[in-house]
């Protein structure tokens, strides 16, 4: 029987970490000048190898935490923090600052570096998978999880062909208004990950 809070949790997870609204203009800067077909092949090589690395880390990524000893509660603690940092990013503009900065040096085709890496699948974006397929074991859950991340990278893939209007639509103003928006949202869930964590920990009911 699916979850649907889960399934709620972690699309809006997903899509607030990888926020297509944020990298499509971004998209538009670092195709600037490049022909509709190329834009397409760019923006399909992006989003194939973004999905690809997150589907390894979500299968994968719990594993490898517990061969060098690092127990998933002490994972969501840390990745709530880091989710937190990434909302803070958010809310106070030095993420796009940063990823500005880190799509300035990028060759002919920017596809792997740095839209797919670190862009899409950057630290948030793993974190948040492993934490979530860590929510919910099994090959379901796995699914579930590679599913929905499937889903966001839809929306990144449609948005990157769509970026030139949707930057008309929204101006500079709109893309900021609607960050800062996920960056609170972002803030809040990052909060209950580590919440998760404590509890995993039996630290929480001693709070309590």
């Amino acid at each position: 029987m699916i979850d649907t809070a889960f399934l709620i949790t972690a699309f809006v997870t997903m899509f607030v970490v990888i926020d297509p609204l944020g990298m499509a203009p971004l998209f538009v800067a670092l195709t600037q000048g490049m022909t509709a077909a190329r834009r397409r092949a760019i923006a399909v090589r992006a989003c194939v190898t973004g999905f690809i690395l997150l589907l390894a880390f979500a299968a994968f990524g719990e594993k490898l935490l517990g061969f060098i000893g690092i127990s998933m509660p002490a994972f969501r603690v840390a990745g709530g923090i880091l989710l937190f940092i990434t909302a803070l990013d958010m809310l106070f503009e030095r993420r796009t600052k940063r990823r500005e900065d880190t799509s300035e040096d990028h060759g002919d085709d920017p596809s792997i570096f740095p839209l797919a890496i670190p862009l899409i699948a950057g630290p948030g974006a793993i974190a948040s998978v492993i934490l979530l397929t860590g929510q919910q074991p099994g090959l379901a859950g796995l699914g579930i999880v590679a599913g929905i991340t499937l889903a966001v990278l839809l929306v990144v893939f449609v948005l990157f062909l769509a970026s030139g209007l949707l930057e008309r639509a929204l101006g500079k103003t709109g893309i900021t208004v609607v960050t800062r928006l996920l960056g609170m949202l972002l803030a809040a869930l990052s909060v209950q990950f580590v919440l998760d964590g404590l509890r995993a920990f039996s630290f929480y009911e001693g709070l309590g």
